[in-house]
C-alpha cells in the first residue's frame, strides 16, 4: 500500500529469531526477479508465488528452523508440493504494474500472485483472477467466510457477485503509538486509551503539553507526503474520525459510477483544518481554531520510514504508523512498556456522523491477498497451497516469524508471547483496530482516483490551496471520473 505502500512500508520482524530486522515489504529496496525467469525447468509440483524479500526470508529457512513451507506441509499440503517465491520489488505500485504486465500477456508462472488489498479488485474485474468460491472445497470457503476479518475479505471479493477471488494473507491496520510515560507525567490519564481512544482535542492537548514539558522537537508525526498512503490511509483515517468520506458512507466503497461525491462536506473540511492546525498553527488562516500546532511541517514530505525515525529516536510524543512499528518502538532498548498503542482519536462519534460506517475511532486497512492466476498449468497444486494458507497453524507461523497479522484476528490470542515480542502487549488494541477498520474505496478506477485524492489533499496540507479550494477541485475531478465509469457501464 499500503505505496508507495499502503501499510507495508518497512517491517521489523517481531520474533526472537534472525528475522527481527527483516527487509521491507513495500519500500523500493526489495530484490527484483525478471518476470518469467523463476520457475523455468521447475519440478511438476513446484508452485511459484510472488512476494517481497521479507516473505522470502520466512518461506524457506535454515534446516531445523520453523518456516512457512514446513507449516504448509504440517497443515496438510502434500509434501511433494513446494512453494517457490518469485521475488519482486517491494514497492506496491511497481508490483501492481508488474502483475498487470504478466497477466495481460497471459504468462505463468507465477501461479499465485500476492496482491495488495488496494488493487486486487481491479484485477478481479479484468478477469485476471480465478473464482476461488468455485474452485476451493466448500468447507474451506465456508471457513474463510466465517472466520476471516470481513473488511479484509471485502477487498478480495468480486464486487458484483460477492464471490471470493483472493485469500487474505495478512491485514494491516493504522495504529497510534504514543509515549505513555511522557503524557502521564504531565497529568493525563491514559489507562483507558487502549480501549477507549480519546478525542482529537484531548490527544492534541496532551501531546502539546508533553512536548513542551519534555522539550522535544516534535509532538505528533505521521505520513503526509503526496503518495498513495495519504489517500488510502493516513487521511482516510482522519477523515473517517470526523465523520467524513470520499463517497459518503461505507456502503459506497466498492462500486464506482453512481456514488455521491462528499469531499466538500464540512466533516472533510474540518479534518483538513485540524491537520492544518497541527502543521502550521495559529499563523494559518485556514487552520482549525481549536487545535494546537503539534506536527512539523516536514510531515508533508514523510512516508512511513521518515516519520518513524523521530519517534523511535525519542524526539516525538506520538506517531501514526502500521503494526511493524510496534515491534520496533516497544523493544526494551527503545520504550518498552512505556509505549502506548491505540486506534485513532476521533472528533465525531458514530452516532453523530452523517454517513454510515464512519465517525468514532478508526484504523486504515492495508494488507495483501493471494490470488490464483487463470493462466497457471499448476492449478490443482496451487489450490492445495491456497487451502493450506487458510489453516490456523500457517497463519500463526507467519505471525510469529514475521509479525504479519492473521486474517482471523481471534488467533492473536493463541500466539506465543515469547515469539511475537512487544506486540503481545497490544493484542487487544489490534483486535479493536480490526473491529474499526476503514477500507479505502477500492474499485477498478481506484488507482486513478487515489492519485487525484492525494494530490489535492497534499496541496491543502502544505498550504498551496485552501481546504475548500482543494476539495472543490477534487470533487470536480472525481465527478468526471465517476461519470466516465457510469458511461462505460451504460455501454
Amino acid at each position: 500500500m499500503g505505496q508507495e505502500n499502503t501499510g507495508q512500508k518497512r517491517r521489523a520482524g517481531v520474533s526472537r529469531r534472525s528475522f527481527v530486522k527483516a527487509a521491507s515489504a513495500s519500500t523500493a529496496v526489495g530484490a527484483v526477479a525478471i518476470a518469467g525467469c523463476v520457475g523455468r525447468g521447475r519440478e511438476p509440483n513446484t508452485v511459484v508465488m510472488t512476494g517481497a524479500t521479507d516473505f522470502e526470508e520466512i518461506l524457506h529457512t535454515e534446516e531445523g528452523e520453523p518456516s512457512v513451507q514446513q507449516a504448509l506441509w504440517d497443515a496438510g499440503l502434500d509434501e511433494d508440493i513446494t512453494v517457490e517465491l518469485q521475488t519482486v520489488v517491494s514497492d506496491s505500485v511497481q508490483r501492481m504494474q508488474d502483475a498487470q504486465s504478466t497477466l495481460q500477456a497471459g504468462r505463468a508462472p507465477p501461479d499465485i500472485h500476492m496482491m495488495d488489498t488496494g488493487w486486487t479488485i481491479p484485477f478481479i474485474l479484468r478477469e485476471q483472477t480465478t473464482n476461488l468460491s468455485e474452485e476451493l472445497p466448500d468447507d474451506v470457503v465456508d471457513r474463510v467466510e466465517e472466520e476471516y476479518l470481513d473488511e479484509a475479505l471485502e477487498a478480495a471479493r468480486h464486487p458484483e457477485t460477492d464471490e471470493i477471488h483472493g485469500i487474505p494473507l495478512f491485514p494491516d491496520f493504522g495504529m497510534m503509538l504514543y509515549r505513555q510515560d511522557l503524557i502521564e507525567d504531565v497529568g493525563y490519564d491514559t489507562s483507558d486509551w487502549g480501549t477507549e481512544p480519546p478525542s482529537w482535542m484531548e490527544f492534541a492537548e496532551a501531546v502539546a503539553d508533553a512536548r513542551s514539558e519534555h522539550d522535544l522537537n516534535y509532538g505528533f508525526t505521521t505520513q503526509a507526503a503526496a503518495y498513495e498512503g495519504l489517500a488510502c490511509c493516513s487521511f482516510n483515517e482522519v477523515m473517517s474520525t470526523w465523520g467524513g468520506g470520499y463517497f459518503g458512507g461505507t456502503e459506497n466503497l466498492f462500486t464506482a459510477g453512481d456514488r455521491p461525491i462528499t469531499v466538500t462536506d464540512e466533516s472533510v473540511l474540518d479534518a483538513i483544518r485540524m491537520m492544518r492546525a497541527f502543521i502550521h498553527g495559529d499563523d494559518d488562516e485556514h487552520a482549525h481554531d481549536d487545535y494546537p500546532q503539534i506536527s512539523p511541517s516536514a510531515i508533508v514530505q514523510w512516508s512511513e520510514e521518515e516519520s518513524l525515525g523521530p519517534f523511535t529516536g525519542g524526539d516525538a510524543v506520538a506517531h501514526r504508523n502500521w503494526p511493524f512499528s510496534i515491534a520496533e518502538a516497544g523493544d526494551e532498548d527503545v520504550f518498552g512498556e512505556d509505549l502506548g498503542v491505540m486506534t485513532q482519536p476521533y472528533a465525531v462519534s458514530e452516532d453523530e456522523a452523517e454517513h454510515e460506517g464512519v465517525g468514532g475511532t478508526a484504523a486504515a486497512l492495508g494488507g495483501w491477498n493471494l490470488t490464483l492466476s487463470p493462466y497457471t498449468d499448476r492449478s490443482e497444486q496451487a489450490l492445495e497451497v491456497l487451502e493450506a494458507f487458510t489453516q490456523e497453524e500457517v497463519m500463526l507461523t507467519i505471525f510469529e516469524l514475521q509479525g504479519f497479522l492473521p486474517p482471523n484476528l481471534d488467533l492473536l490470542d493463541d500466539a506465543d508471547p515469547d515469539e511475537i515480542g512487544p506486540i503481545a502487549r497490544y493484542v487487544d488494541q489490534l483486535q479493536m483496530a480490526g473491529e474499526n477498520a476503514v477500507p479505502r474505496p477500492v474499485t477498478d478506477v481506484w488507482p486513478e482516483q487515489s492519485a487525484l485524492m492525494f494530490q489535492e489533499i497534499h496541496a491543502a496540507y502544505r498550504g498551496a490551496k485552501s481546504p475548500e479550494g482543494a476539495m472543490n477541485d477534487l470533487a470536480d475531478r472525481l465527478e468526471q471520473s465517476e461519470t466516465e465509469v457510469a458511461e462505460q457501464h451504460g455501454d
